[in-house]
């Protein structure tokens, strides 16, 4: 396929038919995913007394919602997202307005504010994985893909800021559990509009090869089995670099404050986490609009690597004003490299495994970014900073440098935009 003359702009995204309301609708649902963690930590502090206690749990939420990703993502691949996703969004809503109940006022047992967070965390209906899919199923140009997947990771690293923000304005106006209340809204308002929507309805229709919407039947669950082992295989490298950016990330969010500190301006924090975002969502639009005649197998290790390499630059920073430069430019490689990943490992997928695909690409980035924070808080009181910030480097880098020296995998795909036809990707070759 040839480059047009003019690259397409994000645009002809939005005004492909059916696009707006689907993601509009998508990126409500995603907003309580801004809002519930500020949220919950601040109502759980509230109703224990205990940051230990809030921690705690708040910790088994992340990691119940995290490492159960796939396998909530697998759900939709096989029943389709109009049947699995309501009852996701439905008890996820309803363990959360408990939450919200439990911690309105103080008293409440840690045991059963613990349990309450495992089955919400295990019910976390998988929006962005289903989005990306979806995006997948109504743009057949790959070029109008990379942009979409593009302002999907600006859109959704912007949820994350506003939703901090409207949590904090909730807590400080009426009470932290009204956020976690919020949140359940949110997320059911959100998930009933995105199954509605005639985007999703079509692409069911697509993947069923009928009209409605019903489970899978696959005529030889041993094929289907070998297709998503084979895809997996291709799955390796976005989900290891995945894994070492958000490891990365999850070390930076500390190491910003531990040198904020040390120059006894602690608010100043908050620029620098405004110059990664900012620095993101400008790499993330430039970076989709232009039109890349090198594969995503070859952009997503170099992307890494220099994020990996600015961010050793970071640590020598002689002060926050260069430091919130430094970190700005960092931000233009973040959205860009997760862009790619998710890219990669729609290309890796079979169509009926193409949300179970981005939510491996998700979990890596969470697990990566948890596991990050945890083992940076060990090291810096040990180590000097600049040092600290090399160590944080280093994820990327390997990641990087194993992706360049490991032989590219060969896949083929097929899509339901395809028709049947089994080939290689005509711009992204493997």
């Amino acid at each position: 396929m040839s480059s047009p003359s003019r690259p397409p702009s994000y645009l002809v995204v939005l005004r492909t038919p059916q696009t707006c309301r689907a993601f509009g609708a998508a990126l409500l649902g995603r907003l309580s995913y801004g809002t519930v963690f500020l949220s919950l930590v601040l109502a759980l502090t509230a109703a224990t007394g205990s940051y230990a206690v809030a921690g705690g749990v708040m910790a088994l939420f992340g990691l119940a919602s995290s490492l159960l990703s796939p396998l909530r993502a697998g759900l939709i691949d096989r029943y389709g997202s109009r049947r699995a996703l309501p009852p996701m969004a439905v008890l996820y809503a309803l363990l959360l307005t408990c939450l919200a109940a439990a911690t309105w006022q103080p008293g409440t047992s840690g045991a059963l504010l613990a349990a309450l967070a495992v089955a919400a965390g295990a019910c976390t209906p998988p929006l962005g994985p289903v989005m990306r899919a979806l995006w997948s199923d109504l743009l057949p140009d790959r070029q109008l893909l990379q942009r979409a997947y593009s302002l999907d990771t600006v859109a959704e690293e912007s949820l994350f800021v506003t939703g901090p923000l409207l949590a904090g304005l909730l807590a400080a106006f009426a009470t932290p559990a009204a956020g976690v209340g919020l949140s359940a809204v949110l997320v059911l308002t959100g998930t009933f509009a995105f199954v509605l929507s005639p985007a999703v309805r079509t692409a069911q229709a697509l993947h069923a090869g009928t009209p409605h919407d019903g489970p899978r039947t696959d005529p030889a669950p041993s094929t289907s089995r070998w297709r998503w082992m084979r895809g997996a295989a291709g799955l390796g490298r976005p989900v290891a670099v995945s894994a070492a950016v958000g490891l990365c990330l999850g070390a930076l969010s500390l190491l910003m404050v531990v040198f904020a500190e040390r120059y006894h301006q602690a608010a100043a924090v908050a620029w620098v986490e405004a110059a990664l975002s900012v620095g993101s969502a400008v790499g993330g639009l430039a970076y989709g609009a232009f039109s890349w005649r090198v594969s995503g197998q070859v952009r997503l290790p170099v992307l890494a690597a220099a994020l990996g390499l600015t961010l050793a630059a970071a640590g020598l920073s002689p002060n926050l004003y260069v430091l919130v430069a430094v970190v700005g430019v960092a931000g233009l490689f973040v959205a860009p490299v997760l862009t790619t990943a998710y890219l990669l490992a729609d290309e890796s997928a079979a169509p009926h495994n193409r949300t179970r695909a981005g939510a491996w690409v998700n979990t890596a980035f969470n697990t990566g970014s948890s596991s990050g924070t945890a083992t940076i808080g060990l090291l810096v009181g040990s180590l000097p900073l600049a040092l600290c910030f090399a160590v944080v480097a280093v994820p990327p880098l390997l990641a990087a440098a194993t992706a360049l020296g490991r032989p590219r995998p060969v896949t083929v795909s097929t899509s339901s935009r395809d028709a049947g036809k089994t080939g290689h990707d005509p711009i992204l070759k493997r």
